[in-house]
């Protein structure tokens, strides 16, 4: 293969990885990492001075330099083919199976997730692109060990709108002169340039959802990298389309700013749950009790500080003319068990129509049986409307002090909450080490999110001195959070598991590198990637 100037590719070349992999698409990669690489940097390295600064004590505050941006008068962007209409979303990886089956779920828009559900190995970074641009053309189809055949639906599939990793990743199998490539500028600029075409002869287009941004000015930079693409490409400017997923406690006093950098792309903003909590505790992580969250699995939508964010960010996104996604519906029905179905649904369907009532115009689900579920909640709401952009909120007001407002969330912070975070989240890397990104524990559907959450909520309750409180079956206090009870928790969990023990060796360790550790590792998938191959 004949490769563009600068360029290395250090993966194996499997069975049409040439079709991904061609010298015009590794050239406009290398022209993406030229351009923008300083800027990445130096927008991470912004990163690390702003927690440095909420160590010192420092809180978020909308800014002040750009208070005009709020108080203009301007819109993004009118809604892209495929994309009027979102009342149901449905998420996945990009594996063959998940594909198809996302795309024939009835879905309005399937999230191609290539970041927190997908493992970066190489073979599903390109793999990934493989399946991705056959479902496009109509050829992708699997047939499963079993002999069972996957297919695609004739007719309307699901819009496809592909997330790519964050900034903070990169992309060890291929370099352009000797360094590393963004993983987000590889995963974008590759269905970019095998795609966007493909999108636009189908009457849909390149769509994005945007993860993990910290500011505007990193939306500035996705801006950037779209315009320069849609030039080198001959696509008209305006074409490529993003949501970006409001998920870090920083992008929630920037929401109006973030729009604003991305109006002639964008289409909405998302709320996160998962992230957006792992977020809280990564910012404030030495900042004591008023940042201390009790069992994640007990912190809901209805959390006084979620809540504000959430009803600020239908006002900014209706008062802008984009979309506002509502969260993710993780429980995948069981087949086996009727009373946890009865129960999850119960919760699944107050959550969507909690949503659908607040102004949201969609929402997500993680599975295809929840599909049915959510689209009766939201055609209950919006009956024949596409969405409910003009319903603008104008009641909403929500101030700096609710955003922060962490410390008034209702719960406790348990020996069975800690236990779940540790088995969860080492459950959790034991598959994304193999090659998983999305796995099923507890009828829940996780991804990387939640083993954030998971190791994250151990770190502060053990470097902040957490004394448990008591469980239903205890009297008195818990014990105290120290770095031996979290190995000793995570050794009878791993048993509990049954079969070898030696299965979750590399699990437990890495588990252990980034919840009991003295410094805090930023995200946990950055040392999990360098132990792969």
């Amino acid at each position: 293969m004949s490769l563009p100037d600068g360029v290395e590719i250090n993966g194996p070349l499997h069975d049409r990885y040439d079709e991904i992999l061609t010298p015009e698409a590794l050239g406009l990669l290398a022209e993406l990492h030229r351009t923008f690489e300083p800027r990445r940097r130096d927008l991470l390295a912004r990163r690390a001075t702003r927690e440095a600064a909420l160590a010192r004590g420092e809180l978020f505050d909308f800014l002040p330099d750009t208070a005009h941006i709020r108080e203009g008068d301007w819109r993004v962007a009118e809604p892209a083919p495929g994309l009027v209409d979102r009342r149901v979303e449905i998420t996945g990886p990009t594996d063959a199976k998940m594909t198809i089956n996302a795309l024939n779920s009835g879905a309005r828009v399937w999230l191609a997730d290539l970041e927190d559900a997908n493992t970066p190995a190489w073979e599903n970074v390109i793999g990934g692109q493989l399946n991705l641009r056959d479902a496009i053309d109509r050829t992708l189809e699997l047939t499963a060990p079993t002999g069972k055949r996957y297919t695609l639906h004739d007719g309307d599939l699901a819009t496809i709108v592909v997330r790519p990793r964050g900034w903070h990743l990169t992309e060890k199998h291929l370099l352009v002169d000797g360094e590393r490539l963004a993983g987000a500028l590889v995963d974008f600029g590759l269905y970019f340039f095998h795609c966007a075409r493909r999108q636009l002869d189908r009457g849909a287009g390149p769509y994005f959802y945007l993860p993990k941004l910290e500011s505007h000015h990193e939306a500035r930079l996705w801006n950037d990298v779209f315009v320069l693409a849609q030039q080198r490409l001959g696509i008209p400017h305006g074409t490529i389309r993003a949501t970006v997923l409001i998920e870090t406690f920083p992008a929630a006093f920037e929401m109006e700013e973030i729009l604003h950098e991305l109006r002639d792309h964008c289409a909405g903003l998302n709320a996160g749950r998962w992230d957006y909590m792992f977020s809280v505790v990564k910012k404030f992580r030495s900042r004591g009790a008023d940042f201390l969250l009790p069992d994640r699995n007990t912190v809901t939508m209805t959390a006084p500080f979620i809540r504000a964010y959430t009803e600020l960010l239908v006002r900014t996104c209706h008062k802008r003319g984009a979309h506002a996604i509502g969260g993710m519906a993780a429980f995948i029905p069981s087949r086996r068990d009727p009373q946890v179905n009865e129960t999850a649904l119960a919760k699944v369907r107050e959550d969507k129509t909690r949503e659908a009532g607040d102004g949201f115009d969609g929402s997500w689900v993680a599975h295809p049986d929840l599909v049915q579920l959510c689209r009766e909640i939201f055609d209950a709401q919006l009956g024949d409307r596409p969405h409910q952009v003009d319903r603008v909120r104008a009641d909403v007001t929500v101030t700096a002090a609710q955003l922060l407002d962490v410390r008034h969330t209702p719960g406790s912070r348990t020996e069975a909450g800690l236990r779940n975070n540790i088995s969860v989240g080492i459950q959790y890397l034991a598959s994304w080490l193999a090659g998983t990104g999305a796995v099923a524990i507890n009828n829940l559907m996780e991804d990387a999110a939640t083993a954030e959450i998971s190791r994250s909520q151990v770190w502060q309750w053990l470097h902040t001195g957490v004394t448990l409180d008591a469980g239903s079956d205890t009297a008195g206090p818990g014990p105290l959070v120290t770095r031996e009870l979290v190995e000793r928790i995570a050794d009878e969990e791993i048993a509990k598991l049954g079969g070898d023990p030696g299965d979750y060796d590399a699990a437990r360790s890495l588990f252990l590198d980034v919840a009991v550790s003295d410094e805090f590792v930023d995200f946990l998938t950055v040392p999990a990637y360098e132990r792969m191959p």
